[in-house]
């Protein structure tokens, strides 16, 4: 096995790795508007769009520190979180 194929196969054991630049993806697309405006927009976006089984699995990377997510992702998870 190549050095490549062993790298890729590493992120294939870490699917909140994906969720992680998924999530931030959508931060950066709120970035221009405020920070009150973001928070709820990600989580709406989240909460409409993801499956229960991925917001489940990001939630599980949180509850394990949440390595990787944008603060004010983890703010909007966290709210998305409460209201659920």
């Amino acid at each position: 096995m190549s050095h490549d194929e062993s790298a890729h196969e590493g992120h294939a054991h870490d699917p909140s790795a994906k969720l992680v630049r998924m999530a931030n993806q959508i931060g950066l697309f709120f970035a221009s508007q405020r920070e009150e405006v973001r928070v709820s927009g990600i989580a709406e976006h989240i909460r409409k769009f993801w499956e229960p089984r991925m917001r489940n699995q990001i939630f599980e990377h949180l509850d394990a520190g949440g390595e990787g997510i944008d603060p004010l992702v983890r703010k909007a998870l966290e709210s998305l979180r409460e209201k659920a």
